[in-house]
């Protein structure tokens, strides 16, 4: 792809059969993309965030495969300066030009300083033994497999090959990457390869791109590996540094294809624009994956250019290994869904540090906000299993569409709009640091089991819990702490007992604060992380219409979960305030 500074905006208009269930999840194979090309963005509403890895590489193209070459039988090809010497079938040296025109194996091995090796050979599967080869060219591509069915690059085992191509290319020029092959391209082998893509891309593929092994770098101008229909990484130590995008599946036309899919290996990135961007999905079942983006997130996002770490147009699924991200924009973006199934995911954003326009739902695994603007952002966000950590300048969670834009009330926070957006939590555990709202739903927010633990804001003009419609608590366990200015409480009608308890004054950072019920008995055993006038807390040890008295001071033991102890004692405590549970917050105005 030739140098662009602007976002292509055409993509995929994908209908996921089986709808948008927030439930536990479905079995891979129940609901399958049926997608057609169109110009207009993917509906969000239609993308099922519940979809396995396995049920999304289905519904895609199936990525080739390779096998290993007879080493043996390989015909030879010697480079030696701006010339090449071989006696092969098939083989032609024109000059600094080496022309393949066969199918087989080929051995590559010596230097050529300002040359190209040409693979010219229709519909035919040419693998390179590069053993130890090193080819410049001052004016195009280093390899370019012009007409090939399949191009597999070996790398010999223990050698080290390195490619470099041309400063610049037309405007309009075809061959335009370092590594560049009309049909699918795969590398494999044991060996090191380098590549420096000095006009445009580093490694690109007009079909399929399939790493399999092999110790690979690559420099980029631009994209630093590139394949039209998808990327698949499967083995193998892959290092890019682009000034484009790292990683990239651009194919806008076929519905099945434009995905990127890492099951093996490491992958470390670093991109000036996005550091892995799929037109539809992004698919992890393994490896490692490390991303850096626009700079990382103390860069300011900028307008013109998207500089998000993960960004998928359909669905991306982390469902294996371990994925960590640092980005000025969005770390983990998509058009469609989010679905964390297994992976662990570790990231830092500019902006959001997840962001889905339809589904984000977790399933297991463990996600964690280092710092972002806001930390996850999502029509419909959804806690199942798993662990998640939130760190954010603004809001922990935002259910919220779009930009999260909604026209504000008059308590701040998400506004009295209440839209088509929940946040649910059905099981899991949910810690969340936040300056803004804290746990923040600009429609319904449902609690049903699980841990959740929000230590809010300061700041009187945020909450550290913030409900636009229906909130309710019917399991598990909550404990919000935060502000007095716009205190939120779960509603009435909610099955478990809660309690809202306003402070006369705010107490200090690192203050244990007891909850204990009317028999004495210590429910609730809390260590603030930040200065606190406000506690929400619920559990099956609250009883509607039960008064509890709260204490600051005594001891917390046991294991914590953001500050909330498993047990604690009142020693000398001291009460500060008295509630009924079921009360509405003191100041507060309940979901709005």
């Amino acid at each position: 792809m030739r140098i662009r500074k602007t976002f292509v905006a055409a993509a995929l208009a994908a209908v996921l059969l089986g709808g948008c269930s927030t439930g536990t999840g479905s079995a891979a194979g129940t609901t399958t993309t049926a997608a057609t090309a169109a110009t207009a963005a993917v509906d969000a509403s239609a993308v099922d965030g519940t979809l396995t890895a396995a049920a999304v590489l289905a519904a895609n193209k199936a990525a080739h495969t390779a096998a290993a070459a007879d080493a043996s039988n390989a015909a030879e090809i010697t480079l030696s300066g701006t010339s090449a010497v071989s006696s092969a079938d098939g083989v032609t040296v024109d000059g600094s030009t080496v022309t393949i025109t066969k199918a087989g194996t080929y051995r590559v091995s010596g230097t050529l300083t300002d040359g190209q090796l040409v693979v010219n050979a229709p519909d035919a599967t040419v693998t390179l033994i590069l053993d130890g080869a090193s080819i410049t060219s001052s004016t195009t591509a280093a390899i370019a497999a012009t007409e090939v069915g399949e191009l597999v690059v070996q790398l010999a085992d223990g050698t080290t090959s390195e490619l470099a191509d041309t400063s610049s290319y037309a405007e309009d020029a075809d061959v335009n990457a370092a590594l560049f092959s009309a049909g699918d391209l795969t590398v494999t082998g044991g060996g090191t390869l380098t590549v420096t893509g000095n006009g445009n891309d580093g490694i690109a593929s007009k079909d399929g791109t399939l790493i399999q092994s092999g110790t690979v770098t690559v420099r980029a101008k631009d994209d630093g590996i590139r394949g039209k229909d998808y990327v698949v990484v499967d083995g193998g130590t892959i290092t890019v540094t682009a000034g484009g995008d790292g990683v990239k599946a651009d194919n806008a036309d076929d519905a099945d294809s434009g995905y990127v899919a890492v099951a093996g290996g490491a992958l470390t990135v670093e991109a000036g624009g996005d550091g892995v961007d799929a037109v539809t999905d992004i698919v992890t079942t393994g490896g490692t994956v490390t991303v850096t983006s626009g700079g990382g997130h103390t860069v300011q996002p900028s307008d013109d250019t998207s500089a998000k770490g993960l960004k998928s147009g359909v669905i991306t699924v982390l469902e294996g290994g371990t994925t960590s991200v640092d980005a000025s924009d969005d770390a983990v973006h998509s058009d469609g869904a989010v679905h964390f199934a297994g992976a662990t995911v570790t990231v830092a954003s500019g902006d959001d540090g997840v962001h889905a326009e339809g589904q984000q739902i977790v399933d297991g695994g463990s996600l964690t906000v280092t710092a972002a603007v806001e930390g996850l952002e999502a029509a419909d966000f959804v806690l199942n299993d798993g662990t998640v950590r939130v760190t954010s300048s603004d809001d922990g969670i935002n259910g919220a569409g779009g930009t999260g834009e909604t026209t504000q009330g008059g308590f701040g926070g998400g506004g009295n709009d209440v839209g088509d957006y929940s946040v649910t939590v059905n099981g899991g555990t949910l810690v969340i640091d936040s300056e803004g709202d804290g746990l923040d739903s600009n429609g319904t927010a449902t609690i049903t089991g699980g841990t959740v633990v929000v230590n809010g804001p300061q700041r009187n003009g945020n909450g550290a819990l913030d409900v636009n419609g229906s909130f309710t608590i019917s399991g598990g366990v909550l404990l919000a702490a935060g502000s007095a200015g716009m205190v939120v409480a779960p509603g009435t009608d909610s099955a478990q007992g809660w309690l809202s308890a306003t402070l006369d004054s705010a107490v200090a950072a690192g203050t244990t604060v007891q909850i204990v019920n009317s028999g004495g008995d210590v429910v609730a055993s809390y260590v603030t992380s930040k200065s606190v006038q406000n506690i929400v807390f619920s559990s099956s040890a609250v009883t509607s219409g039960e008064q509890y008295t709260i204490h600051t001071g005594g001891s917390a033991s046991g294991d914590s979960t953001g500050g909330l102890s498993t047990s604690g004692e009142l020693g000398s405590a001291t009460q500060v305030a008295t509630v009924t549970a079921g009360d509405a917050p003191a100041g507060g105005h309940g979901p709005r």
